[in-house]
């Protein structure tokens, strides 16, 4: 059986943007509008000469108590149960959002093994946009831009070294 990586996050982050490019297809909806994604969306990947299955979440707000959000949130504790690695994806250009710090709270009581992702840095002039989420006391944040492809080799390289083959 395959390891599992589940890619997490508030609505609106990258997720499904990640997704389609490490599957290398346009599976997954991206358009600027949250609640494009709702369930878990599933696709083998290759990754170097690793194999596994990638689970893309619709928008991840754990305080939701009513409506999609509350169901979105349910595919997403789903996901996170079933996968061996999880990608947490943040957002440089909203910053640092309550929801982040309640999610972060959420990944350190599981035994998974969690990497931290920044999305949205294209670039040296969106550096430092980095710099509040150390706040959280995680290291080591990966500062990637799902769009341009930038620091997504480096991610994946470390999230295979962490699962099981």
């Amino acid at each position: 059986m395959k390891p599992v990586i589940a890619v997490i996050g508030r609505p609106n982050v990258g997720k499904s943007t990640l997704f389609n490019r490490l599957i290398r297809q346009g599976k997954a909806i991206v358009i600027d509008e949250p609640g494009a994604t709702r369930d878990r969306n599933y696709s083998d990947c290759k990754w170097l000469d690793s194999t596994f299955t990638l689970i893309d979440t619709g928008g991840f707000e754990p305080s939701s108590t009513t409506g999609i959000l509350t169901q979105m949130r349910e595919q997403t504790m789903l996901a996170i149960e079933e996968a061996e690695a999880i990608i947490f994806m943040m957002d440089s250009r909203e910053g640092l959002a309550p929801a982040d710090q309640d999610i972060v709270k959420i990944l350190r009581a599981t035994q998974k093994k969690v990497f931290y992702v920044v999305n949205k840095i294209d670039g040296p002039r969106h550096e430092a946009l980095l710099t509040e989420f150390y706040r959280l006391g995680i290291e080591p944040l990966y500062p990637i831009s799902a769009q341009h492809g930038i620091g997504v080799d480096e991610l994946m390289n470390d999230v295979i070294l962490s699962i099981p083959q």
